[in-house]
């Protein structure tokens, strides 16, 4: 007996923890509560004085009327029997109005509650904007958007390879590709989304052979529209993507590197992001043709506006400064009030990076692009998997403080040999923003 009546009381605390939760700051539910509230008061009072009109003139109904609305009991305890009748009606209404129309957008399992106080909480994170291209860039933002929806991902737009290269060459438009692993990475719906966007046609010889239908998709918006940037923005909204993605510069340009041939003293220039990780050697230089294009400017506006922009990761040369290289990004970069910090990559990339240590990547990120550009750099330390062969962890030097600012942690990803793990570096940026500004969300 001892046993159910502790039973019953659990349930009942929970119950009422359950229904305090809805009144936690935040959440956005008791501005509307209290709308709804004085509006019913203002009706109940209507029905009131009809009520008393009808007591008054029709005395058949007086002594039903008298004992229904409770006239003979002392008017503080009628009015808070009424008054806690009308809240638990109130509140049961607007939870059930709630339950339903939240349900077709609410994972089977998850409370009501749950996912509306989730959504607020991003909804005023931080402003993040996130510079690069590829997966890397992609692994970032499917951590980030855990924290805030206010994100945007500028991409570069020289990636010639695959079926983005083909599009480009037949269609004339800028390659969508890393758009599209970044607007995958952003949706609500991830794995569906990601499944379809990555599904690619298989070679056959075909038409379509080869090509991914998220690039298909782009592709056709951009002709529907009328322009890519429109396209892009269409994708978003029809994948109800959090956040915005947007392309560095709407101009056709085309990456170029000198590379260093091994064991020899001449260098060899080569065009296309595609062909430059194919030529074996050191890369000496990388520059954008045509030179200088003018960026988009709806990524200089989120630059200014960010509270934290993430450089990287991704590849050096092919994914992060092509970016940068657009001279009104990296203007934009050093005069943003926001706290920039570089992610080094965990791995070296045949082609690329070969033998590169940490302050290798910083230093070519320098050399490239100037100082001034990044606060910090975050690095990898565990090293402890066996990797691809051609692939190295990037060393950390001992003395790689002295000349930058360093903040080393675990970001490997444990199931995914050199990967960065979303969440562990999603983590550790936001430990970052919030140790340097404070608090940001509720």
């Amino acid at each position: 007996m001892q046993q159910n009546e502790n039973e019953i009381l659990a349930r009942a605390r929970r119950s009422l923890a359950s229904i305090l939760r809805w009144l936690k700051p935040g959440i956005g539910i008791k501005r509307w509560f209290l709308l709804v509230l004085i509006g019913t008061t203002i009706i109940s009072v209507g029905i009131a004085d009809i009520l008393l009109d009808i007591i008054r003139q029709a005395s058949s109904f007086s002594r039903v009327l008298y004992y229904s609305t409770l006239l003979f009991i002392a008017p503080a305890i009628r009015t808070a029997i009424f008054g806690s009748l009308g809240f638990i009606l109130i509140g049961v209404g607007i939870w059930g109005l709630n339950r339903t129309l939240l349900q077709p957008f609410i994972r089977p399992g998850r409370p009501v509650l749950d996912a509306v106080a989730s959504y607020r909480r991003r909804e005023r994170g931080p402003r993040i904007v996130v510079i690069g291209g590829g997966h890397g860039q992609a692994t970032l933002l499917r951590g980030l958007k855990e924290y805030t929806h206010n994100l945007t991902a500028i991409v570069t737009v020289a990636d010639d390879g695959g079926s983005s290269g083909r599009l480009r060459d037949s269609m004339g438009i800028l390659p969508p590709g890393d758009i599209r692993n970044c607007l995958a990475a952003l949706s609500s719906d991830e794995d569906m989304i990601t499944q379809l966007f990555q599904y690619r046609y298989a070679d056959g010889g075909g038409v379509l052979d080869g090509h991914s239908f998220g690039n298909l998709f782009i592709s056709a918006l951009s002709e529907l529209t009328g322009s890519f940037e429109e396209a892009v923005a269409e994708s978003g909204r029809v994948l109800s993507v959090f956040g915005q993605v947007l392309p560095s510069t709407l101009h056709d340009v085309r990456l170029v590197a000198d590379k260093a041939l091994p064991h020899l003293m001449s260098e060899v220039r080569v065009k296309g992001e595609s062909v430059i990780p194919q030529v074996a050697g050191e890369v000496r230089r990388v520059w954008l043709e045509p030179d200088s294009p003018p960026a988009f400017p709806k990524a200089v506006q989120s630059l200014l506006a960010a509270e934290m922009v993430v450089i990287g990761p991704g590849s050096l040369y092919t994914s992060i400064l092509p970016n940068l290289l657009v001279p009104d990004i990296a203007s934009a970069l050093r005069s943003s009030g926001a706290f920039k910090v570089f992610v080094c990559n965990v791995t070296t990339q045949p082609g690329e990076t070969d033998g590169y240590t940490c302050g290798d990547h910083l230093r070519s990120f320098v050399t490239h692009v100037g100082r001034g550009i990044f606060d910090l750099a975050v690095v990898n330390t565990r090293q402890d998997e066996t990797l691809p062969e051609g692939v190295n962890w990037v060393q950390i030097e001992p003395d790689l403080e002295v000349n930058y600012a360093v903040y080393r942690a675990d970001l490997a990803d444990s199931d995914h040999a050199g990967k960065h793990d979303a969440a562990k570096l999603s983590k550790a940026l936001m430990d970052l923003l919030m140790e340097r500004t404070g608090p940001l969300v509720n």
